[in-house]
């Protein structure tokens, strides 16, 4: 097959690879982004299910920074995301126990706002990445079909567990230091439910129902959320230790098991018409690296990048993008090549 070549190539489409891309695209450095799924977004997911929808990754995100708030009120300028509220029940009649931070969520759901993010990015889907080894000018990735892409230097933004496997396959050795540092980032595991319902729904507004003491605590209404517009889909979501114990049961014990949940939020006469199950291996990471990058040395150009650098979710992500697309741009290595 033919090899491709790019300045700096980007494994990894969701929101940190998104991040970067356009940073580096801002600075006029050619960059591809191969994500082994069939779209981009990672964990910013939503489904169709019926005639309706659902976000079935991340539920809703804040803007902490100033830099991330500058983002977001462009996101919501072009009519993406909207300010959802500022909480949510814990599990009562009542709405907006939870109150403090500003929650948004994305009209139309998380793959819609995605989409738009990738419009003008250079992006390769179903490619699926098998190693990464270094060459004379820098990094080369070997797809799972015997595809080669060749670029100076190369941003992770999966999972640290699958980029180091990345690594591992290509003979590639980090220092100690920098491999005992990724080495201790490690997640949990979700599993999520989204259920088509015929009826009705008596989950409080704005939409969702948070009761992060038990084993499934998120149960949202994606009609509420302005994510279904025709038909009521609801979400719900796990935490690790539930994920951990029905990891590897039939999709059919998870259902009932969410279901015997769900169906408190229920009206009379109302019925789950559809169902469907998604595995999220690496859904919250656990223990976090304290910079926003981490650009190993010894090694070409090679940054790390994702939730799990100086503080997990959405807001987390894209900084961290933003970061390793910087720091690529700073890299002495880089700028020569570049140059």
């Amino acid at each position: 097959m033919s090899i491709q070549r790019s300045e700096v190539l980007i494994i990894g489409a969701g929101l940190a690879g998104i991040s970067a891309a356009h940073t580096l695209r801002e600075a006029g450095v050619e960059n591809l982004l191969l994500d082994k799924g069939y779209r981009v977004g990672g964990r910013m997911a939503t489904r169709s299910l019926g005639d309706g929808a659902a976000d079935y990754g991340a539920q809703f995100f804040t803007a902490n920074s100033a830099d991330f708030q500058k983002v977001v009120g462009q996101w919501v300028q072009d009519d993406f995301a909207y300010l959802w509220d500022i909480g949510w029940s814990k599990g009562s009649v009542v709405s907006n126990e939870d109150t403090g931070r500003t929650r948004y969520a994305v009209r139309g759901g998380m793959k819609r706002l995605m989409a738009h993010l990738a419009e003008e990015l250079s992006v390769e889907t179903s490619v699926r990445v098998a190693a990464l080894r270094q060459n004379a000018d820098g990094w080369e990735a070997e797809t799972d079909n015997g595809q080669t892409y060749q670029a100076r230097g190369v941003i992770l933004t999966p999972p640290v567990p699958q980029s180091l496997a990345l690594l591992a396959a290509g003979h590639v050795e980090l220092p100690a230091m920098e491999s005992e540092i990724l080495g201790r980032i490690d997640y949990s595991s979700a599993l999520t439910g989204i259920f088509r319902i015929e009826g009705t729904v008596s989950i409080p507004a704005p939409g969702a129902v948070f009761r992060p003491a038990e084993p499934l605590p998120w149960i949202a209404d994606n009609q509420q959320k302005g994510v279904s517009e025709n038909e009521i889909v609801v979400t719900v979501n796990s935490n690790g230790d539930y994920a951990n114990r029905y990891w590897d049961a039939p999709e059919v014990e998870i259902i009932e098991t969410m279901k015997a949940v769900l169906m408190h939020h229920l009206s009379p006469g109302s019925r789950v018409a559809e169902s469907r199950i998604h595995r999220w291996r690496y859904a919250y990471p656990r223990h976090t690296h304290h910079q926003r990058t981490l650009r190993p040395s010894g090694v070409p150009p090679l940054f790390f990048a994702g939730d799990a650098f100086q503080g997990p979710l959405v807001e987390g992500a894209w900084l961290s993008g933003v970061a390793a697309a910087e720091g690529m741009l700073a890299d002495s290595e880089f700028q020569h090549f570049h140059a």
